[in-house]
């Protein structure tokens, strides 16, 4: 029988935020090159997944949160999501339950998919390496695979049975794509430095931190006598529309500032330096080497809880916890973010061309450690592998 005579693949897939449809849709497409039999793709993602050929239940925007407290306050909602994705996992009896990041709702949803015998794969593995390493055990009894994107993660469920496979790092890929391709042209004054505001993909990050990134551009502007130049690069309609919200209701703003739609990572590469909310934006600095400052402000309850996490890892970005240093990407957090303290930090890179050169050079060890192109083709490959499946295979 050949491959389009047998039944499809059913692969019921979830990614719960913006970063992981990113990650989630060039995995799908490998998943449909690799496998033996046509495969069909249900559940939760965003517009990338959608494209790729997800039929989609939920937009993933609808759950996408940020800190404890905006959890807390839709506890309802979330718990009648779990109850209905599982339902609907139950009812459509999926050859496999591929979860893609966001683990504190995904890895209990693949515990409840492999108790009704669900195969359950999860892509991107959570940051046990960094903070609660208590965690593995939970982790790998709700998982049949795993499948990392940085090299020493592995490592980390050597006491267990879980056997994950490291895959790459997704922005490896998108970053050399990015630096093929001629400079794309963005609305920077002539002749002026060069600065990114990136405050983030959810409407809680804009609403804190664009108003101290403005603050901190209007400062760094008088610093360099009018020769600075910004541009915010907005991740949707809804964060475009936020963004000038928030720009027509600040005291003052720069007499240079742009906003253009997406383009994250042209504006990195092309940025001397950047301001960047916590998350997966400062990896993708590292990797379009732009010397960085990361910013986060959560909620007081978020905040007082990611302390006790603090004191025991010390920092919180992936650049700063891949290399166990505090200074590759110096981090302004909650009450140490200031418009004044940003705009000193970004200051030194566009002042001091020692520091600049030094950023970018341990930039390049963290960008060494990520692997190199294809992880979307091996983490298909191992997806696969976890349930039986390879390519030109008679099953």
């Amino acid at each position: 029988m050949s491959a389009n005579e047998q039944a499809p693949l059913k692969i019921f897939i979830v990614a719960g935020e913006a970063s992981g449809d990113q990650h989630a849709a060039p995995l799908m497409r490998a998943l449909r090159d690799l496998s033996p039999r046509p495969v069909v793709f249900r559940g939760i993602g965003g517009p990338a997944m959608r494209a790729a050929g997800q039929e989609q239940l939920l937009d993933c925007d609808a759950i996408a949160v940020i800190g404890l407290f905006a959890v807390l306050r839709r506890l309802g909602f979330f718990l009648r999501l779990f109850r209905d994705t599982k339902r609907e996992i139950a009812r459509w009896k999926p050859d496999l339950l591929l979860t893609v990041d966001y683990p504190g709702f995904n890895i209990r949803l693949a515990a409840a998919a492999k108790k009704m015998g669900v195969r359950t794969v999860h892509y991107i593995c959570p940051q046990v390496w960094a903070w609660h390493r208590d965690r593995i055990w939970k982790i790998a009894k709700a998982l049949d695979g795993l499948v990392t994107i940085f090299p020493f993660e592995p490592e980390c469920f050597a006491p267990t049975t879980l056997r994950p496979v490291f895959a790459g790092h997704p922005l490896v890929d998108r970053a050399a794509e990015t630096f093929a391709s001629p400079e794309a042209p963005l609305p920077w004054a002539p002749g002026m430095r060069r600065i990114g505001l990136l405050p983030g993909s959810r409407t809680a990050e804009i609403d804190r931190l664009l108003p101290v990134m403005l603050g901190a551009a209007v400062r760094l502007e008088r610093r360099l006598g009018g020769a600075a130049s910004f541009v915010i690069p907005a991740s949707s309609p809804k964060i475009r529309a936020r963004i000038e919200a928030a720009l027509a209701a600040a005291p003052e703003k720069p007499a240079h500032l742009a906003i253009v739609d997406g383009q994250a990572r042209e504006v990195m590469r092309q940025a001397e330096t950047a301001a960047i909310a916590s998350g997966t934006a400062t990896l993708e600095a590292s990797l379009m080497l732009c010397p960085s400052v990361l910013v986060y402000r959560g909620s007081w309850l978020t905040y007082r809880l990611a302390k006790i996490v603090l004191r025991k890892i010390g920092r919180i970005g992936l650049a700063n916890l891949i290399t166990e240093r505090r200074d590759v990407m110096p981090e302004l957090l909650q009450y140490d973010l200031t418009p004044q303290s940003l705009a000193d930090a970004l200051a030194r890179y566009l002042e001091d061309p020692e520091a600049h050169a030094q950023a970018i050079e341990d930039l390049r060890k963290v960008n060494a450690s990520l692997g190199e192109g294809g992880s979307a083709r091996r983490a298909a490959e191992a997806v696969l592998a976890t349930i039986g499946l390879k390519k030109d295979s008679q099953q």
